[in-house]
């Protein structure tokens, strides 16, 4: 890693500003059918509404009705994150079982149809149907977004300049998403491939400051592309509302603790990558076609398979770059708090990531029935 530390990079504004470093994540969660594990609308029971009179604003509806997505508010460390987001799935889980549903978290159903799904009627949900077709409906995807407190608008994008290099090892390790309408698809990360049918998204080009960003976005607008910089959906993106760094790449992982281990790991890597900045040095910026190969490995293969390190120019496993990536971001982990959750990256690197652990239930049963089953069980171990 430390071959990669070149070059020097400010913020002409305020060069020295420390972001805050907090943390938001979201999580979109399937509402299951309790006895057969499938896809079940949450529509009818309004579950949503139930949600709303005890999460207020940290509880929505996404475009499928057999969709939530729960938000966590501005969280300080990794232990209030971890905190917030099992108390937000214990009401959400609790709500379920009251109404006789259950959920799970993972980035695709092993064999739900999206053509059988309910689309939730609202507006905006109706127009991008309207505007994507086919891409919009089938989109039957969930995943997990992380929120990086970066309050300087040239900071955000010179660190996401920086951070594209290792998202695809934050992705390897979030995999969850390897069926898709009943088959085992052979990638690890199908939501991955389902999610770039749509423009704008995968990876960003790099720019050389906010000001060029900026212009790319009022050009869309102006050309009646898009109508706010919220469709720009890029694996990596500065929040067009929020004064964060919005990492989107992760598929949804099933338990708390890989959910705050990759919040903690994204974390690290914006602290460890603006350490270097207060040094006058800066990571090396890759053209996204380079990364786009390491993308690739991480859908397809995951933990499991090769990962290209740009700086040696050669390929090396998954893991040990995972592991080279740790021990990179090691001397920020105690200044963050956040020691204790990121060292389950280490688990994670053990036992398999939630792709992993589901192939090896459908191998050990043969049954994707209990591949759902487990994704239940998953998500709601030790909720309160």
């Amino acid at each position: 890693m430390a071959s990669d530390e070149v070059g020097i990079w400010f913020d002409p504004a305020n060069p020295y500003e420390r972001p805050s470093f907090t943390l938001g994540i979201e999580e979109e969660y399937m509402v299951l059918d309790p006895t057969t594990f499938n896809l079940k609308s949450h529509i009818q029971f309004d579950l949503l509404g139930q949600g709303e009179k005890v999460l207020h604003e940290h509880i929505k509806p996404e475009m499928h009705g057999s969709m939530l997505e729960i938000g966590t508010g501005i969280c300080k460390n990794t232990t209030e994150a971890f905190n917030e987001v099992r108390k937000i799935r214990s009401i959400v889980s609790g709500l379920a079982a009251q109404n006789g549903l259950c959920i799970g978290a993972s980035s695709s159903h092993p064999f739900a149809r999206w053509e059988d799904q309910e689309i939730y009627p609202d507006e905006r949900y109706r127009i991008l149907v309207e505007d994507m077709q086919v891409l919009a409906r089938s989109l039957l995807i969930f995943g997990m977004h992380v929120h990086i407190g970066i309050e300087n608008r040239e900071t955000q994008i010179q660190l996401m300049n920086e951070m594209r290099y290792f998202m695809p090892h934050i992705l390897a390790i979030s995999t969850n998403s390897p069926f898709w309408e009943g088959i085992d698809t052979g990638l690890k990360s199908y939501r991955s491939k389902i999610f770039e049918r749509f423009p704008r998204t995968a990876l960003p080009d790099a720019f050389s400051s906010y000001g060029e960003y900026q212009n790319y976005v009022n050009l869309l607008i102006k050309t009646g592309s898009i109508d706010n910089a919220k469709k720009i959906w890029w694996d990596i993106r500065p929040h067009p509302f929020f004064p964060t760094l919005e990492v989107r790449i992760c598929d949804l992982p099933m338990r708390i603790e890989e959910t705050v281990a990759i919040a903690a790991i994204c974390q690290a890597v914006a602290a460890k990558l603006f350490s270097l900045y207060e040094k006058n040095l800066s990571f090396r910026t890759y053209r996204r076609s380079l990364l786009m190969e390491n993308k690739w490995r991480a859908v397809r293969y995951g933990l499991d398979g090769n990962l290209i390190d740009w700086g040696r120019q050669r390929e090396m496993p998954a893991r040990d770059l995972i592991r080279e990536l740790l021990e990179f971001v090691d001397d920020v982990v105690d200044d963050l708090g956040s020691r204790q959750h990121i060292e389950y990256i280490h688990t994670i690197l053990e036992n398999g990531s939630g792709a992993d652990r589901q192939l090896r239930v459908f191998r050990e049963t043969g049954s994707l029935t209990e591949v759902a089953k487990y994704i239940h069980e998953e998500t709601t171990r030790d909720l309160v």
